[in-house]
């Protein structure tokens, strides 16, 4: 049996404008969603569609793979506890091989997580860790603060 992580419901107007449409630039960034769980993933892309970028949603990290082979996205935003196969580091491990300056934002709701992020860290990553459950205001700003860094989206 498995158990959903709790989602906290925030209406779209208590996010601030600024946080819900952060790019004015031609092309939207594209975020690539990944979640073993589809309510939460389906969740969070609706929520960033919503919030100005260009959203792409994977239920395993094979399909992240796949669709990132096709359109390739400024950020991942991933689980790091999934189902059978690569976990969220792995994957982000795998993308940034592909596309370096690809930004990183990883959640769980697991203690284990951590220290899945050290065997990263001492591969030289240093991913962004939100823990679930995620408030839309927070992981827009986290997302939005990551993609000012990014090369510009012109």
């Amino acid at each position: 049996m498995q158990f959903l992580s709790p989602i906290q419901v925030v209406a779209m107007d208590t996010i601030p404008a600024e946080a819900r449409s952060p790019h004015k630039s031609k092309q939207l960034p594209v975020v690539l969603v990944v979640d073993d769980e589809r309510v939460i993933a389906d969740t969070l892309s609706i929520i960033l569609s919503k919030s100005g970028f260009a959203v792409q949603t994977a239920y395993d990290a094979s399909s992240a793979l796949e669709i990132a082979g096709v359109i390739p996205p400024h950020l991942l935003l991933s689980d790091v506890m999934m189902g059978p196969g690569m976990d969220g580091t792995q994957l982000a491990m795998e993308l940034m091989n592909v596309y370096p300056d690809c930004k990183v934002i990883l959640f769980s709701g697991h203690a284990a997580t951590h220290d899945l992020l050290e065997k990263a860290r001492e591969m030289g990553h240093n991913f962004t860790l939100l823990n679930k459950p995620l408030h839309p205001a927070d992981l827009l700003a986290c997302i939005q603060n990551s993609l000012i860094a990014a090369p510009a989206l012109a």
